[in-house]
């Protein structure tokens, strides 16, 4: 996979994550980013490849030069590589992570209720199917 290229794997059934990877496909203007149901083939493999959990999916995960981030380090390093201002939010980079991954680990766990989920995967529109690993 080419290094300017980075992989999300995201809750494919929830709401608020799908959600997040329109935002992303809207703010990504270089095309950098690829998306994967953490629930698909693809997820699964990609999940075992990096010995993580292929069971629980509280967290997505953005593999970054082969590398897996995780949590709030996962989305801050994927707004670092958004266009416009987004960029500027990795600032938060230097808030530990045990305080960042508390608050994260609350939406996470809310997610659900908050924002609902689909009873399926989110099926990419044939303009964006390309973005995606399935």
């Amino acid at each position: 996979m080419n290094e300017e290229r980075l992989i999300v794997l995201f809750d494919g059934v929830c709401n608020l994550c799908n959600n997040t990877v329109q935002f992303i496909i809207r703010n990504d203007s270089k095309g950098k980013f690829r998306f994967a149901a953490l629930q698909s083939e693809t997820g699964q493999r990609l999940l075992e490849k990096y010995q993580l959990d292929t069971k629980n999916f509280n967290s997505f995960i953005l593999i970054d030069n082969n590398k897996p981030r995780l949590k709030s380090t996962g989305a801050l390093y994927l707004v670092k590589n958004l266009s416009g201002l987004f960029p500027l939010l990795f600032a938060f980079i230097i808030i530990p992570p045990l305080i960042r991954d508390w608050i994260y680990d609350k939406v996470a766990q809310n997610r659900y209720k908050w924002f609902g989920k689909k009873d399926q995967c989110m099926v990419p529109t044939p303009e964006l199917k390309a973005r995606f690993l399935n």
